[in-house]
């Protein structure tokens, strides 16, 4: 089993880039389905989503705008269960078709707020896609639209997601390994 070590833990090896790159085709697929006379604002969450938005913006081929937003909720291995705005939206969303491209969504805080904050902006419709969820993480009750891949609650690294800023690099997904 392929393994890496980021600053004090050990990561193993559990989605591996090929897998990635396929369910990221399959996601912007369905959205040029979905929207193909949508004209979409595309909502890139930093730092994390960086990876899948450029990946999945390749296959995208309606027409649509994206922008980014950043907001920061972890430190380490854990959720604060405070979201901060660190850059906010400089784009009008008023009467907008809106996708936000999220890295991962797990309990839910961070989206729910994104989304209550598109909704008093004015967006028409808002849509969900998420690289990554965690299922059994999930304390709130939203929908997401559009996921690449389900995953167990565990710790990952890697495809734009980071442990204090290390891994986001990686092509693969590593999950922590206990130790």
């Amino acid at each position: 089993m392929k393994t890496l070590q980021l600053k004090d833990r050990k990561f193993a090896l559990s989605i591996p880039e090929v897998q990635i790159q396929q369910a990221v085709k399959e996601v912007a697929e369905r959205i040029n389905r979905d929207l193909a006379d949508a004209d979409p604002l595309f909502i890139c969450v930093l730092n994390g989503a960086f990876m899948f938005a450029g990946d999945l913006m390749r296959h995208i081929n309606i027409n649509s705008q994206i922008t980014f937003v950043k907001l920061a909720s972890y430190e380490g291995l854990l959720t604060t269960g405070e979201v901060k705005e660190i850059i906010g939206l400089n784009e009008s969303v008023v009467d907008r078709n809106v996708v936000v491209i999220e890295d991962i969504v797990d309990t839910g805080i961070t989206m729910e707020r994104i989304l209550a904050s598109l909704k008093n902006k004015g967006a028409r419709s808002i849509r969900v896609a998420s690289f990554l969820q965690k299922p059994e993480a999930l304390q709130r009750d939203i929908r997401l639209d559009y996921v690449a891949i389900k995953i167990p609650n565990d710790f990952i690294v890697g495809y734009g997601l980071d442990y204090d800023g290390y891994g986001r690099n990686l092509r693969d997904i590593y999950t922590v390994v206990e130790e």
